[in-house]
């Protein structure tokens, strides 16, 4: 270690950065980062929506999304460990003018590149467990959304293949016809199964963090297992609307979104929570 990179704890310190906990500082931090990347999104969908609609759709940002950010957070929060590098304040005031640009995946970007140092450098547990939280929360909000940019033509056809399979039905690119042939389902970016994946992956993430989880060979299957169950019913919603034209007003309608979107949450908590029984009911 360089004299640079020494913690801050000499008397040329200000009091106040002397007596600062490591988690409190990150936690800051990454509070930030979060909360400048979900304004964003917030404001976006005030914007489109009003008020109202918005809150009660959580501004279209998942309820996983919103608990593993204050969880993450939280873990965070814990470490009670004083001393920050010289280095550390110039990451901490580059992350801070990352984060307060007025673009929302500029502050995911940052909670990314700092999460890969804190995990990197910090040996304090919760801190850990939150920064893995909080970087699992940028694939959702970040990476997904790269990835679906680059990939949306292939994406959307594997879920029309899907679609069109189950209907029995002619599939032209993304376009899969009715099974009644009264007219072609186009299969939008916004029914797409991979921003759910995403959100099951960091649900599992969430879960197993939050449990204190131990890594198992199992691991793996309970993690596929809530990413299918989110292609299942995200696939069988869209088939249902491919029955007719009825169906289709039927099943895209905001009861048939929110009824779907429970079923999605259900399986996915549900699976991880399956994933990590042995934690949730050991004796305390």
């Amino acid at each position: 270690m360089t004299a640079s990179d020494e913690p801050i704890v000499g008397s040329y310190a200000s009091p106040l950065v002397k007596d600062l906990t490591r988690g409190g500082y990150f936690g800051g931090l990454f509070a930030l980062g979060c909360a400048s990347g979900l304004a964003s999104r917030v404001i976006q969908s005030v914007h489109g929506r009003g008020w109202l609609d918005a809150f009660l759709d959580t501004f279209e940002i998942s309820i996983i999304v919103w608990i593993s950010c204050v969880a993450g957070v939280s873990l965070v929060f814990q470490d009670r460990t004083v001393g920050i590098r010289s280095s550390e304040l110039v990451l901490g005031a580059a992350f801070v003018l990352l984060a307060i640009l007025p673009v929302g995946p500029a502050s995911w970007l940052a909670v990314t590149a700092l999460s890969l140092y804190v995990i990197s450098t910090s040996d304090a547990s919760s801190t850990r467990r939150g920064t893995l939280i909080l970087l699992a929360v940028t694939v959702p909000m970040l990476w997904s959304r790269l990835l679906f940019h680059f990939f949306a033509e292939l994406i959307l056809r594997i879920d029309a293949a899907l679609v069109g399979w189950i209907l029995r039905t002619p599939r032209t690119g993304d376009v899969v016809e009715f099974a009644d042939a009264s007219g072609v389902l186009v299969i939008l970016p916004g029914c797409s199964s991979l921003a759910n994946v995403s959100l099951a992956f960091l649900c599992w993430v969430t879960v197993s963090q939050l449990a204190g989880h131990k890594r198992s060979a199992y691991d793996l299957f309970w993690c596929l297992m809530a990413c299918f169950s989110v292609v299942a019913v995200n696939v069988t919603r869209i088939s249902f609307m491919g029955l007719s034209q009825w169906h289709y007003a039927m099943f895209h309608s905001w009861w048939g979104g929110a009824v779907a979107s429970t079923a999605i949450l259900g399986l996915t908590v549900g699976f991880c929570v399956l994933g990590v029984r042995r934690e949730l009911l050991r004796p305390l």
